[in-house]
């Protein structure tokens, strides 16, 4: 069976600022990642670093559809990339679902480990964004997670 996985998470703020808050650097590096060289933008190679781990790494931007999808492939421990899919629903009452599929590890025991690993941190990334949009809190400060 293929390592995959989907997590999602409603976040109370219309689409078009969800969605905005994933794609600029200042708003992503204020509940997710330490730095980014620029905006995900369609065909754009992005340097992305994380307070844990701050050597830099290229996030290779594939698709952008605004307020509804973001496609990028960024690299896995073991020298390959994995494929991250962002979709963003809008819901009634001004709601936004965010859904995170990430799949391209190899059929191991290490490529089943390191998805695991990776649904949970996209799932905090989640709760993050959450923090961030609907009360103005980092729960990232301070680093690690």
């Amino acid at each position: 069976m293929e390592p995959k996985f989907q997590v999602q998470l409603k976040i109370r703020k219309p689409v078009s600022e969800v969605f905005d808050a994933v794609v600029r650097p200042e708003k992503l590096t204020g509940y997710f990642i330490q730095t980014s060289s620029g905006p995900l933008v369609e065909g754009a190679v992005v340097k992305w670093s994380f307070a844990e781990a701050p050597e830099p790494f290229d996030v290779k931007v594939r698709e952008v559809v605004a307020d509804e999808r973001i496609v990028f492939e960024w690299p896995a421990d073991g020298g390959y990339d994995t494929r991250v899919e962002m979709v963003f629903r809008p819901l009634d009452g001004g709601n936004t679902m965010v859904q995170i599929r990430e799949t391209g590890w190899p059929v191991d025991e290490a490529g089943i480990k390191s998805s695991y690993d990776n649904a949970g941190g996209w799932m905090h990334m989640l709760c993050c964004l959450k923090a961030y949009l609907e009360y103005g809190i980092n729960l990232r400060a301070g680093g690690a997670f």
